[in-house]
């Protein structure tokens, strides 16, 4: 489930009695650009006089280094407060697809220290019947200001096959530090968490780029700085479990774990559309592989005119 959330958080869980693609599945989504139908989803600290130094990062690529304009130029046109985003996770194992579980994000608009801010929330969990095998309770958050898209905190609540984990970090922005729960690092000026990074994302206006072009970002997680990149790949027009959409076409560079091989394994096709929302995204894992598609979603800023058809 981790690797799922530094995926969709790239959000984009290593996720099963899910229930099958009936037309009541489908309705997720409308025949029309109207949204649909209502349903239930599921204080800075002062730096320390000493800081210490991040650890070397493994699996990045240090001649990476992030585009300081595309940093300090970005602006939300992408989303905003009240969407609701849903995503269903299968396994591809010999040639069948078992849904496993399924990811969701909410955003709010709130106060973070006296600043408005989106409060982004991932959650993800396995169904019943895989919980039998690797039960996955996994909670992220992240406060985002509304102005610089810069995170000013970042939670993780982790709970998968028994092992569990907390990590609350707060990024001081005028002393580029991390406060963690083991201590303080020293981070870039322009920074992500694996969160807001997926947010971040959504607002790259791809027609300034060509076919081939890397986008870099740092971004830090478990204690490290990672120097990491979006690949653009084009346009292409897809067919997801649900639904049929013109999407843009990316490979994001992956720090490797225990499930997903890093590199430019991994696939993610976002809507050609203003709102950039991920409708599917794949990747080879240790045993098939692991595909991610959007079930539902509401409270778009844009109509959802990437659709064409169901």
């Amino acid at each position: 489930m981790r690797a799922l959330f530094t995926v969709l958080f790239i959000l984009l869980t290593g996720l099963s009695q899910a229930a099958p693609f009936t037309d009541t599945t489908r309705s997720a989504y409308p025949t029309t650009t109207a949204q649909p139908p209502s349903v239930a989803p599921p204080a800075s600290a002062a730096p320390p006089s000493s800081v210490a130094p991040p650890p070397t990062a493994a699996n990045q690529d240090s001649t990476i280094q992030p585009d300081q304009t595309f940093c300090s130029g970005m602006r939300n046109t992408a989303f905003q407060a009240g969407e609701q985003l849903t995503y269903r996770v299968y396994y591809a194992v010999v040639g069948a697809y078992i849904a496993a579980g399924e990811a969701s994000f909410t955003t709010t608009l709130e106060k973070f220290d006296h600043k408005d801010v989106y409060h982004v929330i991932g959650e993800g969990k396995t169904y019943s019947f895989e919980d039998k095998f690797f039960r996955v309770r996994d909670r992220y958050e992240s406060y985002i200001d509304t102005g610089t898209l810069q995170p000013y905190k970042f939670i993780r609540d982790v709970d998968e096959g028994g092992y569990k984990t907390k990590e609350n970090v707060t990024f001081i922005k005028a002393a580029n530090t991390a406060i963690t729960n083991t201590g303080v690092y020293k981070v870039p000026d322009c920074i992500q968490d694996v969160l807001s990074a997926i947010f971040y994302a959504r607002n790259i206006d791809f027609s300034h780029h060509k076919v081939g072009d890397r986008i870099p970002f740092d971004m830090f997680l478990d204690r490290q700085v990672y120097h990491l990149y979006i690949r653009y790949l084009g346009k292409e027009t897809i067919r997801t479990k649900y639904a049929k959409f013109r999407t843009i076409k990316f490979r994001p560079l992956l720090v490797k774990g225990t499930m997903f091989q890093g590199g430019e394994k991994m696939t993610v096709w976002v809507t050609d559309d203003p709102n950039h929302i991920a409708v599917r995204i794949e990747s080879p894992i240790t045993v098939g592989k692991v595909s991610v598609d959007m079930s539902y979603y509401r409270n778009l800023r844009y109509p959802l005119s990437s659709l064409v058809d169901l």
